[in-house]
C-alpha cells in the first residue's frame, strides 16, 4: 500500500485516479460528493473512474480481481497505489472538515480505528447502502 499522496503533489497535467465499485450506492454517492466539490473536474488532478471499467483493471494490473472491490484504489502518475482509508486522505482536505479529519488521523490509534471502520463499511456496504440500479 503506497503513501498517500499531499493535495499539493496533484497535477492537473497527469491526475491521480480514483477507483470506485460503480454498482455500490454509497460508493456512487461518495463519488458524486466529491464530484460537488470540484475533485473529478478538468484541472482538479484526480479522475474518478468505477471498478468495473477496463481502465480500472489495466490500472490496477495484476491487483484487479474480478468482481466487487474491497477497497476504494488512488493510483499516482507514477504507478503507486494507496488503498482504503489512504486512497482518501489526499482529496479530504479541501472538504468540509477536511482537516480536521487529516489531524484526527495523524494518531496511529484514530487511524487503526478508521482503517478498521472503513473495512468493516467496505464488507458490508451492499447490506446497508445496496447497490445501484441501472436506468433503462
Amino acid at each position: 500500500m503506497g503513501a498517500p499522496l499531499p493535495v499539493s503533489q496533484f497535477d492537473p497535467q497527469q491526475p491521480c485516479l480514483l477507483i470506485y465499485d460503480g454498482n455500490c450506492r454509497l460508493c456512487v454517492a461518495a463519488k458524486e460528493g466529491l464530484g460537488r466539490a470540484g475533485m473529478g473536474e478538468a484541472g482538479s488532478g484526480v479522475r474518478m473512474i468505477p471498478y468495473e471499467s477496463q481502465e480500472a483493471a489495466s490500472a490496477l494490473g495484476e491487483q484487479y480481481r474480478p468482481g466487487p472491490p474491497s477497497m476504494a484504489y488512488l493510483i499516482s502518475p507514477a504507478g503507486g497505489v494507496s488503498q482504503g482509508v489512504a486512497a482518501f486522505l489526499p482529496l479530504i482536505h479541501g472538504l468540509p472538515g477536511g482537516k480536521f479529519v487529516r489531524w484526527m488521523l495523524q494518531w496511529s490509534i484514530t487511524r487503526r480505528l478508521a482503517e478498521r471502520a472503513y473495512r468493516w463499511l467496505a464488507r458490508h456496504r451492499y447490506r446497508l447502502f445496496g447497490a445501484v440500479i441501472p436506468y433503462r
